[in-house]
C-alpha cells in the first residue's frame, strides 16, 4: 500500500465497515446486542486471543533494525558465505531483553542481558544469541530449568527474590561453577546504563571450519563504540521506581534522533593443538580465553540503523537459535549447555508462535520457497508442509525424496560454487555408510579425547573444583578496583540480607570466602553473622556431596 492510498476502515476479509466501528448492533433501540454483529464478534474474538504465550526467560525486551559489514575476511578460517568478501553488507534484527522478569518487569534490574542478532544474509538466516556477559551461570543445560526457576516467582507466596532471596543463593552456593558469572554480575557490568553502550558475547565456544576442512575453535565478541557505562545500585532502583521502561524507550529515541549506535565485531581463535593445552575445557561456559593467549582478531561492525514499526510484529515475534549461528562452515562445539539450547531454542518458538514461525516475515529467510536473492545463486526447498498459519507451501514441489524428473532437489556445495544433482537419490549402500563414519571418527576421536578428558575428576557431573576459583578470584582481585570491590560486597550484602535462614547466610560467605578469606569475612559481617572459614574440602563438607552416578 503506498502513502497516497487512502485507508478505509474495513474486517479482517478486506471489505469497508460502513457502521460505526465503536458501536454494537442492538436488536432494538437500548436492546440487547445480536449476534449477527460480526464485527462485534471478530473484534471481541480477536481481542481474547491476542496475547501468545511469554518467553519463559527474555521476556522484557527492546529492539531495533541493523545493518552488519564484513571488515576483514575470515576465509582462512572459514568457508561460511557472509565472512569471506570484504565490504559484504546485509541487513538484520536486534532484540536486547533482561533474562528473569516478565515483560512488565524493569528495565534496570541487575540481571544479564540477551544481545541477539539475526542476518538476514541471501544464503538465508544467521543468528547470533549473546549475552552481555562472556561466561555463564552453569555447563550443564539439564540445571538450566532450575536454575531459572530460582529466579521466577517462588511457588507458594508468588514473592520474587527482592523478598527473599532464599532461592537463589541455595542455588549458587550449591554449584560453585556459578562463582564466575555470580562475580561478574554483581560487579561494575551488572546495569549496564544503556541498551547501545554494551558489549555481547557468544560465550559458548564455535568450530569454524575451512576449505580444507580444518578446525578452528572460535569465540565471538562484539564490543560498542562508547564502551560499557553502568548504572550504580542507587541509579537503578530509583529508574525502576519511576521509569520500568527507561532502557527500552532510551535506545528507541536515540535512533529516532538519527543516531547510528555501532560495534566491532571480533573473535578470538583457538586451534586444536591450543585447545589440548589450554587449562580449560574450551566446552565449559563458566570459563574466558585469557585475551593475553588468544588475542582479539577484528573482522566486521555493525551498525544500529532504524526503529520497528510494530513493536508485536518485529521485536515479540523475532525468533532466534543457536541452531542458526551453525550455518555450513560453523559448527557448535561439545558445549553442553549450547547443545541444550539448539534444542530448546526452536523448540519454545513452535510453542509460543507455531511450526510455522519461520514463516513470519520477521523470521523468514529471504531465498526460502521459491523466491532467490538476488546474490544468493538458489531458492532454498525442503520437505516441511502444512501445519497453523502455513503462508508459503511450496507448491507442487514434492514433499518427500523424489526420483521423479524435474523433482529433485540438488546438492549445494558451499565451498564452491557447484551444483550436483541427484545427491539424494537412491539408496545409501552400507559400504558407503562405514566409508562416511571412519572418515568422521578418525578425525575426530583423537582430538576429542583430550578435550574431554579436562572434564572428568569432579565432585559431581558438570563439576565442582579448584578451578571453577581461579577466573573469578582473579576478576575481583585483579580487576575489581578498591571502589569496585567494596560496591561488590554491598550488591551482595543488599541482596542476601533478606535471607531468613541464618545457616544459608553463613554458606553465602563461606561461597565467596574460597576466592578471598577478607571478602567472606566481609559479606559474614555485613550479613550480621559469625565468619566461619573453610577450605574447599570443608566447603563440600558443609553442603554435603551428591553422586555423580
Amino acid at each position: 500500500m503506498s502513502d497516497q492510498q487512502k485507508k478505509v476502515y474495513a474486517l479482517s476479509n478486506g471489505f469497508a465497515y460502513s457502521h460505526h466501528p465503536g458501536a454494537s448492533l442492538l436488536s432494538r433501540p437500548d436492546g440487547s446486542i445480536t449476534l449477527q454483529d460480526f464485527h462485534l464478534v471478530e473484534n471481541i474474538a480477536h481481542f481474547d486471543r491476542e496475547r501468545i504465550p511469554e518467553r519463559v526467560v527474555h521476556a522484557k525486551a527492546a529492539g531495533c533494525k541493523f545493518e552488519f559489514e564484513l571488515t576483514d575476511s575470515l576465509s582462512d578460517i572459514t568457508f561460511a558465505a557472509p565472512y569471506q568478501k570484504v565490504g559484504y553488507k546485509c541487513p538484520g534484527m536486534i532484540r536486547i531483553s533482561t533474562v528473569a522478569g516478565s515483560s512488565g518487569s524493569a528495565d534496570t534490574v541487575r540481571d544479564p542481558r540477551g544481545f541477539s542478532f539475526k542476518f538476514y544474509t541471501e544464503w538465508g538466516n544467521h543468528d547470533w544469541v549473546f549475552n552481555n556477559t562472556p561466561v555463564f551461570f552453569i555447563r550443564d543445560g539439564l540445571k538450566f530449568p532450575q536454575f531459572i526457576h530460582t529466579q521466577k516467582k517462588d511457588p507458594q507466596n508468588h514473592a520474587d527474590g527482592a523478598e527473599d532471596s532464599s532461592r537463589s543463593w541455595d542455588f549458587f552456593t550449591q554449584n560453585l561453577e556459578t562463582l564466575h558469572q555470580v562475580v561478574y554480575l554483581h560487579g561494575p557490568r551488572g546495569i549496564p546504563k544503556s541498551l547501545s553502550d554494551m558489549n555481547a558475547y557468544s560465550g559458548h565456544t564455535f568450530k569454524m571450519i575451512n576449505d580444507k576442512g580444518e578446525l578452528t575453535y572460535v569465540n565471538f565478541h562484539v564490543k560498542s563504540d562508547k564502551g560499557f557505562p553502568t548504572l550504580s545500585n542507587d541509579e537503578a532502583s530509583k529508574l525502576a521506581g519511576t521509569r520500568p521502561d527507561y532502557s527500552t524507550i532510551e535506545l528507541f529515541n536515540k535512533i529516532k534522533e538519527g543516531k547510528k549506535p555501532g560495534f566491532t565485531c571480533y573473535i578470538q581463535t583457538m586451534t586444536p593443538e591450543q585447545a589440548e593445552k589450554f587449562r580449560y575445557s574450551v566446552n565449559d561456559l563458566t570459563k574466558v580465553w585469557p585475551h593475553k593467549e588468544f588475542p582479539l582478531r577484528k573482522f566486521g561492525r555493525i551498525t544500529m540503523t532504524g526503529n520497528v514499526d510494530n513493536y508485536f510484529q518485529e521485536i515479540e515475534q523475532l525468533a532466534f537459535s543457536p541452531s542458526n549461528t551453525c550455518i555450513p562452515g560453523i559448527q557448535p562445539s561439545n558445549d553442553n549447555v549450547l547443545q541444550t539450547r539448539i534444542f530448546s531454542y526452536p523448540d519454545t518458538q513452535r510453542y509460543r508462535l507455531g511450526a510455522n514461525f519461520n514463516q513470519l516475515d520477521v523470521n523468514r529467510p529471504k531465498n526460502l520457497n521459491g523466491t532467490a536473492a538476488s546474490r544468493c545463486p538458489y531458492a532454498a526447498s525442503n520437505f516441511q508442509r502444512d501445519g497453523a498459519s502455513t503462508l508459503y507451501n511450496q507448491g507442487a514441489m514434492p514433499n518427500y525424496i523424489s526420483g521423479q524428473p524435474n523433482a529433485s532437489l540438488e546438492y549445494k556445495d558451499l565451498t564452491s560454487e557447484d551444483f550436483f544433482k541427484n545427491k539424494y537419490k537412491g539408496a545409501v549402500t552400507e559400504e558407503s555408510l562405514k566409508k562416511y563414519i571412519l572418515e568422521q571418527e578418525s578425525a575426530r576421536a583423537a582430538h576429542d579425547a583430550v578435550i574431554n578428558a579436562k572434564l572428568p575428576g569432579y565432585y559431581s557431573v558438570s563439576g565442582a573444583s579448584e578451578l571453577d576459583l581461579e577466573q573469578p578470584r582473579a576478576l575481583y582481585e585483579n580487576v575489581f578496583t578498591e571502589q569496585q570491590r567494596k560496591d561488590f560486597i554491598d550488591t551482595v550484602v543488599g541482596s542476601a540480607s533478606n535471607i531468613p535462614n541464618p545457616k544459608l547466610k553463613t554458606t553465602v560467605s563461606q561461597y565467596f570466602g574460597l576466592l578471598n578469606a577478607d571478602l567472606g569475612k566481609s559479606i559474614a559481617e555485613g550479613l550480621g553473622i559469625e565468619w566461619v572459614p573453610v577450605d574447599l574440602e570443608g566447603y563440600f563438607d558443609s553442603i554435603g556431596r551428591a553422586s555423580a552416578k
